[in-house]
């Protein structure tokens, strides 16, 4: 899943979570990256895990040209239910409070869901760029929180 903080990367869940908090603070977090905070999205009735969503509260060189402010996945069984547009409005309000005036969000070329998501959070079409790491164009938009 994206928008995990590198969960994959992971053996278990406490290393994760170990990680997760050191990057919530500048002065924990390692050097280059952002600090951010993650989300994950739990469904009452079954306790289900739905979605993840990580904010990344300023922009590196890398994410301003392909991470952006926000990276999200929704579970694949529980694609399509709007999950993601709930999820994204959530965390857009977090950002504000951050103080995040401007939000970008990028999305896989191709990939319609995540583009409709974005734009159904007002989410502006800026420009299509490759990223060589992931070998893959990516759409970026931008959210304004101004208004």
């Amino acid at each position: 899943m994206d928008g995990t903080s590198s969960l994959r990367r992971f053996e278990n869940s406490q290393e994760w979570i170990e990680y997760i908090n050191a990057h919530k603070d500048p002065l924990t977090g390692p050097d280059g990256h952002s600090p951010a905070s993650q989300f994950i999205f739990i469904r009452e009735e079954d306790l289900k895990i739905v979605g993840m969503i990580n904010i990344r509260f300023r922009l590196n060189d890398y994410l301003e040209k392909f991470g952006g402010h926000i990276g999200y996945s929704v579970a694949s069984s529980e694609r399509r239910k709007g999950y993601a547009t709930q999820m994204l409005k959530l965390v857009l309000s977090e950002c504000a409070k951050l103080g995040i005036g401007r939000v970008l969000i990028t999305c896989v070329q191709g990939n319609e869901g995540s583009k409709r998501t974005i734009l159904h959070n007002g989410g502006v079409f800026e420009s299509t760029v490759f990223d060589p790491e992931d070998d893959c164009w990516l759409e970026r938009y931008w959210i304004d929180l101004s208004r």
